[in-house]
């Protein structure tokens, strides 16, 4: 009894300071492989970086003071993009009404469509229908 207990002890010590040394290459290896990629491309570690610091802000509550002072470019930006979007709107909408363009006749070419694929698909399948009933 005696025996199997000093080499059951004597395995797991063996287990453990394998499992001890997996660990430390693995760690090394990740190590390494972190300094080759920071080496290789530093804008990509760069990038990295902005993203997990931008993640890390948008995680954290904004103060009063933020909220006080980005409040005003805010508002600009929303009243910029609002504004650009209603003249890229009123744009494409005059830039079809030109070419003869609109919604009803849009609306009756995608009917015309749809129909003639309806019609060409009840043509091929009568099309086989007969090619079947004539070869039987």
């Amino acid at each position: 009894m005696i025996d199997q207990d000093t080499s059951r002890s004597a395995n797991e010590g063996a287990s453990s300071s394998s499992s001890r040394q997996r660990a430390i290459e693995a760690y090394d290896s990740a190590r390494e492989r972190a300094v080759d990629t920071l080496g290789e491309a530093p804008l990509i570690a760069l990038a990295g970086g902005l993203a997990a610091g931008a993640l890390i802000a948008a995680l954290l509550p904004r103060t009063q003071t933020e909220t006080r002072l980005v409040r005003p470019t805010a508002r600009r930006v929303k009243d910029s993009a609002r504004t650009a979007l209603a003249a890229a709107r009123d744009t494409g909408s005059r830039r079809l009404e030109e070419l003869g363009i609109s919604r009803d006749k849009g609306q009756e070419t995608i009917r015309n469509l749809l129909e003639g694929l309806t019609d060409a698909a009840r043509a091929s399948a009568n099309a086989a229908t007969e090619s079947v009933r004539n070869k039987g």
